[in-house]
């Protein structure tokens, strides 16, 4: 056998600059496409038809099934998109990810692209060092295009050649005259390069080399095709393991959509793999069969019509499929049951599956996030607002209620804030993108401080339950005139967070928090009154008064999450006033 250790080393290395070359192309037409990919899965997938359309558009763009699957599976668990609407775009990503294997076997066996991938290369590398960032992106994508080829070139040179290594090929044939059972071997085969390239792209073009290159056949390739389209499944799967029940369900869809397609597949493989040679023969003119002839020029051809198999079985899937998919929705829910409380533990819901595939659509998610985070806020305002008038007897579980919430506003501040770190690392973020970065860090900076205030306030109150002591009516009026006025602050402050930067009104927020001040004011006056005509004691007035005070710097920390989300200052506010 004339195939050594470094022989090897080389094919791995030239799988790897193939990968490599796809991952730089997929995130290049990633940030090309910038927010627009999350507004085009959110906003099409009103029925399955256009969720179809969708999934195909959006893997076409981003060259990966992996990364669309993986969006629709965050989305799920985010709540932007139901698992009903997820399951049109899973299919439509089924049918995209054909597409590179099209780019592979026309550019990459029926064409030299190899010397034009590098021209390529030369023509866009100086767009890299340019200031316009959408220039930037596209130069970047097409530099991977070039990688990605040039790559493949390697792999087709440094896998081993069957003259030379005649043993090898025994070894391999021996596994290929048991019929099905070939089949299903080659299935599972196609599966493990998946799940060991962690790329359905990636195991494809593989088998398109191992194919022009004589060491499989045209059935053999086409049953390692099937095993890569249960592979491909995995990635979500994993990325649903920290999601909800419904991002679990959309996840265990794409697998089982995919594994009964298969199934169906194997039972007509032989037919079928007929009518792809029939229609390869109509349209290229040729008088053999890609199903036997050994040939350079056949194998060349077969890789179209593997790709060709590709397509029309997962576009068939699709169209076979497509009544049943409620009766899968309803097995995938009968096997992933909603257990209820279990899903509503805290987590992460909008970043829990890691960075997204362009810092555009991590910086959403990341606003996402803090909508949810003022909403914790809010709650514990409500929280807070029990304790001082609800029933004595549900005073403690609003106080566990307060404290731990507090601790998950700690968590909060802290994972938030190192997705942020890990968004702006990215050295091709724009100014403004820099800019919403470091507004964020600032907004979540001051929501921990509020829950941290109505944590404060709690032990406060907590030591004037100890004393047996209650507000009179006069001072729990004012205190509750008082958290009305906060909490309009927070309404506003969620509102703000909701919206772009550029339609945040500023104003009525200021006008929210000076109510608030002049409030603090006027309360601290008739507190003093009492405390001077000994209505409450000192301790009684001394937590009266802490309580205002915090409730006054609560609506200051809020807006100043206000103001961040605008994206101007109170200064600039007051300027265009004037």
């Amino acid at each position: 056998m004339n195939y050594s250790l470094f022989d090897f080393l080389q094919l791995v290395g030239s799988l790897g600059i193939f990968i490599f070359g796809m991952k730089i192309f997929s995130d290049g037409l990633q940030k090309v496409a910038g927010s627009r990919l999350r507004e085009i899965l959110k906003g099409m997938t009103r029925n399955r038809i256009t969720g179809v359309l969708t999934g195909f558009g959006t893997t076409a763009i981003t060259q990966s099934s992996s990364t669309t699957t993986v969006m629709v599976v965050s989305f799920v668990n985010a709540g932007l998109m139901t698992f009903v609407e997820s399951t049109g775009v899973i299919m439509g990503a089924n049918i995209g990810t054909t597409i590179t294997a099209w780019l592979v076997a026309i550019f990459g066996f029926k064409f030299q692209i190899t010397s034009v991938a590098i021209v390529a290369i030369g023509l866009f590398f100086p767009f890299l060092f340019v200031s316009n960032i959408k220039l930037r992106n596209v130069a970047e994508a097409m530099i991977g295009f070039g990688i990605l080829f040039i790559g493949l070139d390697f792999i087709k040179d440094a896998v081993p050649n069957i003259s030379d290594n005649p043993e090898m090929f025994a070894f391999l044939d021996r596994y290929t005259d048991f019929g099905i059972f070939s089949t299903l071997l080659f299935v599972v085969v196609g599966t493990v390069l998946t799940l060991l390239t962690q790329s359905s792209s990636a195991a494809t073009a593989i088998t398109l080399v191992m194919l022009v290159q004589g060491w499989i056949t045209f059935p053999i390739a086409a049953a390692m095709v099937l095993g890569e389209n249960i592979g491909t499944t995995v990635t979500a799967n994993i990325a649903a393991i920290v999601g909800n029940v419904h991002a679990k369900r959309a996840a265990r869809f794409h697998f089982f959509f995919n594994v009964i397609g298969v199934i169906w597949m194997l039972l007509i493989l032989t037919p079928f793999l007929h009518l792809v040679d029939n229609i390869i023969a109509s349209f290229s003119q040729i008088d053999y069969s890609v199903l036997t002839d050994t040939s350079d020029e056949g194998r060349a051809t077969a890789t179209l019509a593997l790709s060709l198999f590709h397509t029309l079985f997962n576009v068939f899937n699709v169209i076979l499929m497509f009544a049943f998919v409620p009766l899968i929705i309803r097995f995938v829910e009968y096997i992933q049951p909603d257990r209820g409380g279990a899903d509503d533990i805290f987590r992460l819901e909008y970043i829990s599956a890691g960075l997204m595939s362009s810092s555009e659509l991590s910086i959403a998610q990341a606003r996402k996030e803090l909508g949810l985070f003022a909403r914790l806020v809010e709650k514990m305002h409500y929280s807070f607002t029990g304790l001082l008038f609800k029933e004595k007897k549900r005073r403690d579980r609003f106080l566990k209620k307060i404290a731990k919430r507090e601790e998950i506003t700690d968590r909060l501040e802290i994972e938030i804030a190192e997705y942020l770190v890990r968004v702006s690392e990215n050295s091709t973020l724009s100014t403004e993108a820099v800019r919403r970065v470091r507004s964020m860090q600032a907004m979540i900076n001051d929501l921990e401080r509020v829950g941290d205030l109505y944590f404060q306030m709690s032990k406060s109150f907590e030591r004037l339950m100890e004393s047996q002591e209650e507000f009179p009516e006069e001072a729990k009026e004012e205190l509750r005139e008082m958290l009305d006025a906060v909490h309009d602050t927070i309404i506003l402050m969620k509102e703000n967070i909701a919206l772009p930067s550029i339609k945040v009104d500023l104003n009525k927020a200021i006008e929210a928090e000076n109510k608030v001040d002049d409030l603090r004011n006027r309360l601290r006056n008739t507190h003093y009154q009492r405390l001077e005509s000994g209505k409450y004691s000192v301790q009684m007035g001394i937590v009266y008064l802490d309580i205002l005070n915090r409730l006054e710097k609560i609506a200051d920390h809020v807006i100043n999450v206000s103001e961040a989300a605008s994206g101007k200052t109170m200064k600039q506010i007051r300027q265009q006033a004037d």
